[in-house]
């Protein structure tokens, strides 16, 4: 399996995702949005970074259970119920990236969201991964 970054130089400098991701391999993983909830159904944490690092332990533990790491992640989404909030944090929020998925970025969108199917989210992470 291979995943292949790419960023054209016409467009503006990706920082914190990448433009494009061409993958080859033979096993597709389709991962559900998750959100801040803990093992009992509960959200947890308060504030978006909080909440954006559960979120993320979770997709990773998801991705994990197929045998997978964030190094095959190929493409995420990110739905946020307060983009300028969210933007506010984007330096705490790559940091948090960074410690649980490397510096190996997906192609990325952040969608704003009035709500999430969980009232008290402030954030839902779904993905696609190529697995070998």
């Amino acid at each position: 399996m291979s995943l292949e970054r790419i960023n054209p130089p016409g467009l503006s400098p990706a920082s914190g995702f990448s433009h494009a991701v061409a993958a080859t391999g033979s096993r597709l993983v389709f991962l559900a949005g998750q959100t801040a909830l803990d093992a009992n159904g509960k959200v947890t944490g308060t504030g978006i970074v909080e909440q954006f690092e559960t979120a993320l332990t979770n997709l990773l533990a998801a991705l994990a259970a197929t045998g997978g790491t964030p190094h095959d992640l190929a493409r995420v989404t990110v739905y946020a119920t307060d983009v300028a909030g969210y933007r506010a944090h984007t330096s705490e929020l790559g940091h948090v990236w960074h410690r649980l998925a490397g510096r190996d970025y997906p192609a990325m969108a952040v969608i704003g969201a009035v709500r999430l199917w969980d009232e008290q989210a402030l954030v839902e992470i779904d993905g696609i991964a190529v697995l070998p």
